[in-house]
């Protein structure tokens, strides 16, 4: 979305200005630890986002998981770091990154809702008994200034439109090419699904294990999901590759 959304919108678009001064309290490793706005943003390439609330639906299952997806890529293109900022407590925000894909993301606790008050986009939720929450955005901050913003429209609901990761990553590089990711069936001690795990690391693919035992995911769903019998069964980005052998010839087309 252009610059020109501060005219469409209630929310204030502050590109070129300084994000808010703040302390953000957050739980490390059972401990209180007081982190600044300068920690976070201080001589630093920093991509934020902001959603109403750990666990909600949108933000579990899409745009949380894919700004996690693509950090190798922001990385590749200039950001230091990618933080996720919702008004909940630190323990929630604790919990949340136990349960997500967000290894690569830093979940910040706006507790108090200082820093989404500071930015003009701390709105009321309380139809849905949620009271004070951060309006849903993404910001691009260097050194502490913000370069760019995606907020969402000004509309009923909880728009997620502009703020989604693939939209930041094409703004910082239109040509950016997306991680290879790749999902692999395997038993506990295959030979064969050892070699084709060495060869996805060998190439850089991002792998999830799927093991198959005779608890939780049989033998019965990977003939269900692959059509197959035996391990290992390889999946690279969302295309159905097969065994290591089928894996070894794809990457040697």
């Amino acid at each position: 979305m252009s610059s020109n959304q501060a005219t469409e919108n209630r929310f204030p678009n502050r590109e070129g200005q300084a994000v808010p001064q703040v302390t953000f309290h957050t739980r490390q490793n059972s401990e209180w630890v007081d982190v600044t706005t300068d920690d976070i943003f201080k001589g630093k390439t920093v991509v934020l986002f902001a959603l109403p609330g750990a666990f909600t639906p949108t933000c579990s299952s899409a745009h949380l998981p894919r700004y996690n997806e693509l950090a190798p890529v922001f990385k590749a293109n200039g950001v230091d770091e990618i933080v996720c900022l919702s008004v909940n407590d630190t323990f929630v925000m604790n919990e949340w990154a136990k349960d997500q894909e967000a290894d690569q993301v830093t979940l910040l606790p706006d507790g108090n809702g200082e820093f989404s008050e500071g930015m003009g986009l701390l709105v009321d939720k309380d139809d849905l008994g949620f009271g004070k929450r951060s309006w849903r955005y993404s910001m691009l901050v260097k050194d502490g200034v913000i370069e760019k913003m995606f907020i969402e429209p000004d509309v009923e609901g909880d728009p997620f439109e502009v703020s989604d990761a693939d939209t930041m990553l094409n703004y910082l590089n239109p040509n950016a090419k997306e991680p290879s990711v790749a999902t692999i069936f395997t038993k506990v001690g295959c030979p064969f699904c050892a070699k084709a795990k060495a060869l996805l690391e060998d190439k850089n693919v991002h792998y999830e294990e799927i093991i198959v035992s005779n608890h939780g995911i049989t033998s019965r769903t990977l003939r269900a999901v692959a059509n197959a019998t035996t391990v290992p069964q390889v999946f690279l980005d969302g295309q159905y590759i097969g065994d290591s052998e089928a894996l070894e010839a794809h990457f040697v087309k």
